[in-house]
């Protein structure tokens, strides 16, 4: 049964707060349930990506459309490498430039990777956040985490916890507050299922700084007419709340 109650929302400005507030999310998390956490980029809607019940409830919550796959997030890059089929040296490469930090990699999912994550589909997001709280939380778990941003689907995604708890206060149990989001717009998402790598969503990492790396790269969505690859790909994904006056 799910709690329905307002969430309870958590500091994290000392030590204690901090280790205390990473301690229940983990517990919520390993119970299959569904919390708000702070990363640099926005803030996560996170669930154990290993459970697809869970991953099944952020849908739920967002209102997010099954064909939407979703970033898993890991602690490391040896997390990262269980969560797909093979882990190549651009991979490798890539990771160790940007990582942590806001970039997303889409390789081919490992079998344990549910398809819920994935809309269905054979590749799989996966990133490094670099903020400290949520790298605290999957330490603890020792699981990777299904997080796409906390707010309801085509609504303005949460960079501080005053956006969260007017979007989600009702809808789950806990939401950590970790102060403004450093970057503010989600991670770039670099597919490295094809060649050459194709940027699928534009971001804080821009193509110049990948192509340094990749020494070849494609910008858009490309021709795919499979599943989607990347969150971000609808025709429709933001929609403020805003008068336009023309």
């Amino acid at each position: 049964m799910i709690d329905q109650s307002p969430a309870v929302i958590l500091p994290t400005h000392t030590q204690p707060l901090f280790q205390a507030a990473v301690h229940r999310a983990a517990e919520l998390l390993r119970a299959g349930q569904v919390v708000a956490l702070p990363t640099e980029t926005v803030y996560g809607l996170a669930a154990n990506a290993l459970d697809a019940r869970a991953v099944r409830r952020i849908f739920e919550i967002k209102g997010r459309p099954a064909h939407n796959p979703i970033i898993v997030h890991v602690a490391d890059v040896t997390m990262a490498s269980q969560c797909v089929a093979d882990w190549p040296l651009l991979a490798d490469k890539l990771a160790r430039s940007f990582w942590p930090g806001p970039l997303t990699l889409v390789l081919r999912k490992a079998p344990k990777i549910p398809g819920e994550i994935t809309a269905g589909g054979q590749t799989v997001g996966v990133r490094w956040p670099s903020h400290p709280f949520i790298q605290a939380v999957i330490r603890e778990c020792n699981f990777p985490l299904a997080a796409p941003s906390a707010n309801p689907t085509n609504r303005v995604s949460p960079t501080n916890v005053e956006h969260v708890r007017r979007y989600l206060v009702d809808k789950i149990p806990l939401i950590v507050d970790g102060g403004q989001c450093q970057v503010g717009i989600e991670s770039t998402v670099l597919d490295l299922s094809v060649l050459p790598p194709r940027v699928l969503r534009p971001g804080m990492i821009h193509e110049q700084a990948l192509l340094a790396v990749t020494g070849e790269l494609e910008v858009g969505p490309g021709h795919d007419q499979g599943s989607l690859k990347s969150p971000g790909l609808l025709r429709k994904h933001y929609s403020p709340k805003a008068k336009v006056i023309i």
